[in-house]
């Protein structure tokens, strides 16, 4: 790891890092996290029955859109031409709850990292939001990067914890 934070400028002060003279490349960043309910809440959501609709159609968007404005939220990110998101929630009865993976792509000259990352919490807020009239005691976990590759420091994967990734 390089020891020069390049966020700052010689002064100490942040600044957006400047990746014009960067090449692009295929780049994919892979994200986790979770979110634990009462095993009631799971099978509401499941069956159907949440007071605010479909729960995991609308967290899927969500997080999509969450990757996608990435870089309004986060002050230092660029805003980028995303070319792949994909969100997968995965029901998880010994939780109970969801196990929740983004992955993001695209051909660029900077990473995708946070906006896996934000997909993944955006769709845990999401669902959280949907589903808090059954169960306010929800708790989001474990939110952390997989696996990124690409870019000059090519790739990065998160030592496996056991087979569901969970960070």
């Amino acid at each position: 790891m390089s020891d020069k934070l390049t966020h700052v400028n010689a002064k100490g002060e942040a600044h957006m890092v400047d990746v014009g003279g960067k090449h692009e490349t295929a780049r994919i960043a892979i994200a986790h996290g979770s979110i634990k309910m009462a095993r009631d809440t799971l099978e509401a959501i499941e069956n159907g029955n949440a007071p605010k609709g479909d729960v995991l159609a609308t967290a899927r968007i969500a997080g999509i859109m969450g990757a996608k404005k990435t870089s309004e939220l986060i002050p230092l990110c660029h805003p980028l031409m995303l070319t792949k998101i994909a969100v997968d929630i995965t029901a998880d009865h010994d939780l109970p709850g969801y196990q929740i993976t983004a992955t993001v792509g695209l051909n660029g000259k900077t990473g995708v990292e946070m906006e896996a990352l934000s997909a993944v919490s955006i769709t845990c807020l999401t669902i959280y939001d949907m589903a808090k009239a059954l169960d306010k005691s929800m708790v989001i976990n474990n939110i952390c990067l997989l696996e990124k590759r690409g870019g000059k420091s090519g790739t990065w994967k998160r030592e496996e914890n056991n087979a569901s990734h969970q960070c």
